[in-house]
């Protein structure tokens, strides 16, 4: 099944070249295609910052280009240099504050560059470290595929309806997407009938970007408005939910696009399996629950508009609390019916592939 999925690759969202860092404009597809160029880390968190590039892994791969980026700007200008890197890594993870994919990969590229004593190899390392993240994650999404892909033929083998939640393919990852790519994976199968992308207000990342990829694969796509989702699943046959996630907690309990806690609920009312697909490096094992996460809200103006004359609440993220979830899936293996020795005993697993 890898080789197929490998075949039906077609879209990325960021890519590094010549010792740029360039990015899909996610914030104005799907109806024009703009790379933009990066050359240093300011730059990069602010494009973190504005959804430029959006999606827990895209964030982290990004932020782990970012510091690279860090290091050839801060050893051309000279003097203490290491000092200015810790800062463009301060700044970087400030960007946004829910997805734990940034902070784990800020990490994993300070610790690299601590490393390194001789400063004439530290540009090449660092590349070489946020290249490995890129490519770490585009494997994992394979191999989530496949586990994800197995659970929706072991609930019935033939063509299913599925419904999914804001975008976490290949736009949102560094490769075949994690919730995406399950259902990339079950089409190839022969084991998809119809999905449902709920839009995802304010930001509409399931009309414009989820709708869009699936509709590129060929893979048939209806949009509805999120308020529709319970409705769906009374009316429509629905087995699966299928969502990604922004940080999970030592106990199982998930932060994701804001509506995926209400998403949950419904299809434990209605009799539908519930599927977090997710990298092992959005599990966040310091936090003991979901109470510990800390959930972003932006500014109320992407919800109403400028100038309206009302309050706005805008939460980003929202918290599934483990109960209601039947799987989560990572390239370490899966969990159902998640719980904090479940989660523990996940991640003291190597890789299955």
């Amino acid at each position: 099944m890898r080789d197929r999925l490998l075949a039906a690759e077609k879209i990325k969202a960021i890519d590094w070249r010549d010792g740029a860092l360039f990015l899909l404009d996610q914030r104005v597809l799907p109806k024009v295609q703009t790379w933009l160029r990066y050359d240093s880390a300011a730059a990069v968190a602010e494009a973190i910052r504005t959804m430029v590039v959006r999606g827990a892994p895209a964030i982290g791969i990004a932020a782990g280009y970012g510091v690279a980026l860090a290091a050839r700007e801060r050893l051309a200008a000279g003097g203490q240099w290491r000092a200015g890197v810790a800062a463009d890594i301060a700044l970087l993870a400030a960007a946004r504050p829910t997805a734990v994919n940034l902070f784990w990969a800020l990490n994993r590229m300070r610790e690299r560059l601590e490393r390194l004593a001789d400063d004439a190899g530290v540009i090449a390392a660092l590349d070489a470290e946020a290249q490995l993240i890129h490519e770490s994650d585009r494997e994992a999404n394979l191999t989530m595929a496949q586990l994800g892909v197995d659970l929706i033929r072991k609930r019935q083998g033939h063509p299913q309806v599925l419904l999914t939640h804001c975008n976490a393919g290949a736009l949102a990852t560094g490769g075949f997407g994690t919730a995406l790519g399950v259902i990339r994976g079950a089409w190839l199968e022969g084991l998809v009938e119809q999905v449902y992308a709920d839009e995802t207000r304010p930001w509409l990342q399931g009309s414009r970007l989820t709708a869009w990829e699936l509709a590129e694969d060929g893979i048939p796509v209806t949009v509805n408005a999120d308020s529709a989702a319970a409705h769906i699943m009374r009316t429509k046959g629905v087995t699966w939910v299928i969502v990604g996630a922004d940080r999970i907690a030592a106990n199982g309990d998930v932060a994701n696009k804001i509506g995926t806690y209400g998403l949950a609920v419904n299809a434990m009312h209605h009799d539908v399996r519930f599927m977090v697909v997710a990298p092992s490096s959005t599990l966040d094992m310091s936090l003991e629950n979901g109470e510990d996460i800390v959930l972003e809200a932006r500014d109320g103006a992407e919800l109403v508009g400028e100038g309206a004359p009302v309050a706005a609440f805008n939460p980003v993220f929202d918290v599934t609390p483990a109960d209601l979830i039947d799987v989560i899936v990572t390239e370490k293996g899966v969990v159902e019916r998640p719980n904090a020795a479940k989660m523990s005993a996940l991640m003291c697993r190597k890789r299955l592939h």
